[in-house]
């Protein structure tokens, strides 16, 4: 039996967590009222016991015992109540990624926008309605560093690989995926794996030799000092004759040892309470790591990482979160006098720094599992999500190709999104695309940009079929002008373009896409211009498309021995309305609807 499409699987677990957020919700209006009854009740009793003593005061022990047994409930049904919640939030976002209301929803990556990135801006890659609003599910600021650096940038074969049999094992595992996004809402994006990474990297702390032998002697030697006076003040022990001297002579020595390890301690104890915090929320999810049962080779490897100190790196943090708790315990009011004479607070400092000096050099490497498992996690639920979307075949480095059959745009609907063929390579390089206002000139580029980072970040593409290699991408599709940089449209455009040069010059087997290439100048010098440039870029090994509305430029293609095709969309007009069919076409288009867009808006042309 084939597996339920997406969005049916969605609605089930939509429906499901409806149901238990309404049963919870309705548990806790009732143990609301109960619990008001209750202490109503120990009201009345109180004054029938107490005021007019007309009952026995034991009777108070019935509603107090109810009333705990209540709050006991109530904050369990809560807690159930509010995951609830978050499993109705969460599948209903699913379900919007599966038509176009994901837009504005999600986390847009905004921090890692970078105008003077290669093809960034250009492809949508980050902001509203971008690649990584639609692909993010990741809750920690690792995962989504993580999925940024995959996508900024074209990985090696042998890791890109790992992945795809990392993303292809985690795509039909939605349970999973489930439990990572309701396990706690405390784990936020705001944990900063390379603070807590410096924090596990510090320099040591320096106590004098042997004082984490000294301390705990100091502090048995104070308790049995202190019992043995006890004994012998309340005369337990007639026989015994001990004064307070030995006891007090001890605890100068303590004053003398908190003296000596001030400093060092005061820094622990300051350092330490915000790592600590943070990698508690993540050792929830280095657990799930840790526990689920994989078979790829790279998430194999990275449970294995996380045992690199003998123990599972979340038992580790809990052994930290332990000493930490036992520390801050010495500030309560009541215990802090006994805390000082056993000198609790130095010997868990020194025990807090022992950890640190075991583990701190591992917390990088945990961050970093936690950050790529939480990317691949967000790579597998685009997977799928897309159920036709296919892992693309990784060809030889050597010669650049991109060849894809039935491409479409990432961030279009399966449903609305139009297939073409693209095929570059050894024998054609350049695509000159002409073709009227708004036929899918940009979409087709960007679907050809997205679908190679996407190939090359470890995700399946939605293409019928893609054979790739490693391509460096240049895109020059939104060239602004900058009145603060005191720069032109045709100067920032120029500026991108060097980039792109640059890649194919250093070496790189580059993909370049220019749409409406020198658009800023006059026709003359941007027919020369352009030719000289994509030339250049051909001959150099690079393949891309070039798009334009000047058919003028249509004519290089004859002037590169068949290494460049014209290619185009059409329109047609149909009661006085501009239809696309999007479907791409051999040759030069043959006409220009900007006098009818003209007319469409009102103009008189």
């Amino acid at each position: 039996m084939p597996p339920s499409p997406p969005s049916e699987h969605y609605r089930d677990r939509l429906e499901h967590w409806r149901g238990a957020h309404a049963r919870s919700e309705h548990q806790y209006r009732l143990l609301v009222r109960a619990r008001l009854i209750t202490g109503l009740a120990a009201v009345a009793i109180a004054a029938l016991a107490l005021g007019a003593t007309l009952i026995s005061p034991w009777w108070l022990v019935a509603p107090c015992a109810i009333f705990i047994v209540f709050a006991a409930a109530h904050s369990r049904v809560d807690s159930a109540r509010s995951t609830a919640a978050r499993g109705v939030a969460y599948y209903q976002h699913a379900l919007s990624r599966l038509s176009t209301d994901w837009i504005g929803a999600g986390n847009q990556g905004e921090r890692f926008r970078d105008p003077k990135h290669v093809y960034a801006d250009d492809l949508d890659l980050f902001g509203r309605g971008s690649l990584f609003e639609l692909l993010s599910t990741s809750r920690t600021a690792a995962g989504e560093n993580t999925l940024a650096r995959w996508l900024l940038a074209p990985g090696e074969p042998r890791e890109v690989t790992a992945r795809q049999a990392s993303v292809a094992e985690l795509r039909p595992r939605v349970d999973l995926r489930e439990q990572l996004a309701l396990m706690g809402e405390d784990i936020r994006a705001a944990v900063d794996a390379k603070d807590l990474g410096k924090w596990g990297a510090e320099p040591p702390a320096y106590f004098f030799p042997g004082a984490r032998i000294v301390a705990p002697i100091l502090a048995g030697l104070a308790l049995l000092l202190l019992i043995l006076y006890l004994v012998h003040s309340l005369d337990l022990a007639p026989y015994l004759n001990f004064g307070l001297w030995p006891f007090l002579l001890v605890v100068l020595a303590e004053i003398g040892f908190t003296f000596v390890t001030r400093n060092e301690v005061l820094r622990i104890s300051a350092s330490v309470l915000t790592p600590a915090r943070e990698l508690s929320l993540l050792a929830l999810l280095l657990e799930k790591l840790e526990n689920e049962p994989f078979e790829s080779p790279r998430l194999i490897e990275l449970k294995r990482e996380l045992a690199a100190t003998g123990r599972p790196a979340s038992a580790q943090i809990k052994r930290l979160t332990r000493l930490v708790e036992h520390m801050e315990s010495a500030k309560n009011q009541f215990f802090l006098p006994i805390a000082a004479a056993l000198l609790w607070i130095p010997q868990f400092a020194m025990a807090i720094e022992g950890w640190r000096r075991e583990c701190g050099p591992h917390i990088g490497t945990w961050t970093a599992a936690i950050g790529e498992f939480e990317a691949l996690c967000s790579l597998a639920c685009f997977a799928f999500e897309r159920p036709r979307a296919a892992f693309p075949d990784l060809l030889d480095p050597n010669e650049p190709v991109f060849d894809a059959v039935a491409l479409h745009h990432p961030l279009i609907s399966p449903e609305a999104s139009i297939p073409n063929d693209v095929s570059l390579g050894p024998g054609v390089r350049l695509w000159i695309v002409s073709g009227s206002n708004m036929s899918g000139k940009s979409t087709l580029m960007r679907a050809i940009g997205l679908n190679a980072i996407l190939a090359w970040a470890g995700s399946p593409v939605t293409c019928g079929r893609l054979r790739i290699s490693r391509l460096h991408i240049g895109a020059s599709m939104r060239a602004n002008d900058s009145v603060i940089d005191h720069r032109s449209r045709f100067y920032a455009e120029i500026e991108r373009l060097r980039d792109i040069v640059n890649l194919s010059r250093a070496g790189h087997p580059t993909l370049f896409l220019l749409d409406e290439l020198l658009s800023g100048t006059n026709s003359h010098d941007r027919r020369i211009g352009a030719e000289a440039l994509v030339r250049g870029l051909v001959e150099r090994g690079a393949i891309g498309l070039v798009t334009t509305h000047d058919l003028a430029l249509a004519k290089i293609a004859d002037t590169m021995n068949g290494r460049a095709v014209n290619v185009h969309f059409e329109d047609h007009i149909e009661g006085g309305e501009i239809h696309f069919d999007y479907h791409l076409r051999p040759g030069v288009v043959t006409r220009s609807n900007a006098l009818e867009l003209m007319r469409a808006v009102g103009l008189d042309v």
